[in-house]
């Protein structure tokens, strides 16, 4: 797998190469929104309260690796 850093050059890369006003307009506006993504969103009660029981589970031991969880969703698929 390639590392940001090989990612984000090649993207930079790419970026000088582009002449089209329109087009960098529209990439800089596509990176303007992604930042906003990655802003703090507001969690409704339910699911403050569903993961406040996904660390009671973790806590308490009450977990699966992801190994044995393949494995079981591969056997319910077969009672299907």
């Amino acid at each position: 797998m390639k590392s940001a850093t090989d990612i984000r050059n090649k993207v930079i890369d790419q970026l000088l190469a582009i002449k089209d006003t329109d087009c960098l307009l529209a990439l800089s506006d596509m990176i303007k929104r992604s930042h906003v993504l990655e802003e703090t969103v507001p969690l409704a009660e339910e699911q403050k309260i569903m993961l406040a029981m996904s660390e009671e589970d973790i806590h308490a031991g009450r977990t699966i690796d992801q190994f044995t969880l393949n494995e079981c969703k591969l056997e319910w698929l077969k009672r299907k």
